[in-house]
């Protein structure tokens, strides 16, 4: 099974964008973030005719987040499950095969110290939250999406720039850390340990030319379904040529 997290920054504006990329990479499930779109402006047919079964959890103008994939998706839920009113669409799970995921678009956060700081930080209690409710440690769990966030100094091209602002502050990486500690491993560092790596640049900086950008795209798993994993890799051909998305797709092999 090949799967997919990719922030598409507008599903319609990069709809040729992502049904070239369907078609060259043939994944079996696409976790997609940024939307930007209401349900019903989701461009179903042609996602249809490439293939793919869909479900998504739309807002107008923002966020936004979608599940593709070749086989049935069976028992999705939108949101975070709890008593917290919540206008944002930035979560929707599922489970295709025998394989549970949950798709996660997290909170920029802005800047620390902005009121949307603390927000991000208590979102992500909240995602923990819903993990113990509803994913069983011993099942086969990805959770995948735009996190917005670094795991440490190797996912970022300028460390001592970057050194506790949004993106890599202690704050955050220590929220993160306590999904990890759940039960989950980040899946690209189990296969490549050397830096350098990113799934974000900025497109104001040319960023991706001179490849100054971020690695805040992931893929966490839990350990049945690490074993299955042969590898997990950038697609950078995503991120280049005309109108791309500023993320680039993180694809990974699944047994």
């Amino acid at each position: 099974m090949r799967i997919v997290t990719w922030n598409v920054n507008s599903i319609r504006a990069r709809l040729p964008r992502v049904l070239e990329f369907l078609e060259r990479q043939k994944p079996d499930v696409v976790l997609l973030q940024e939307l930007k779109c209401q349900d019903e402006q989701f461009p179903a047919e042609p996602i249809e005719e490439a293939g793919y079964n869909f479900q998504v959890f739309g807002q107008k103008t923002y966020n936004g987040v979608g599940i593709l994939a070749r086989h049935r998706i069976e028992d999705p839920f939108r949101g975070l499950q709890d008593e917290v009113e919540d206008a944002e669409a930035r979560v929707i799970g599922a489970t295709v095969g025998d394989t549970m995921f949950l798709n996660l678009y997290v909170v920029n956060g802005q800047e620390v110290g902005h009121p949307r700081f603390d927000y991000k930080l208590a979102w992500l209690d909240r995602v923990a939250r819903l993990l113990e409710r509803r994913y069983p440690k011993n099942e086969k769990v990805v959770l995948g999406g735009d996190w917005n966030i670094t795991f440490d100094d190797r996912d970022v091209y300028a460390p001592e720039k970057w050194r506790e602002k949004i993106h890599c502050s202690t704050a955050e990486r220590a929220a993160l850390a306590r999904i990890v500690d759940l039960g989950y491993a980040d899946a690209f560092r189990h296969f490549t340990a050397e830096g350098g790596h990113y799934t974000w640049w900025d497109f104001r900086t040319f960023g991706f030319k001179k490849n100054e950008g971020l690695r805040i795209d992931h893929f966490l798993m839990s350990e049945a379904a690490l074993r299955t994993c042969s590898g997990v890799t950038v697609d950078l051909e995503a991120r280049g040529g005309e109108r791309p998305s500023d993320h680039a797709p993180l694809v990974a092999e699944l047994g």
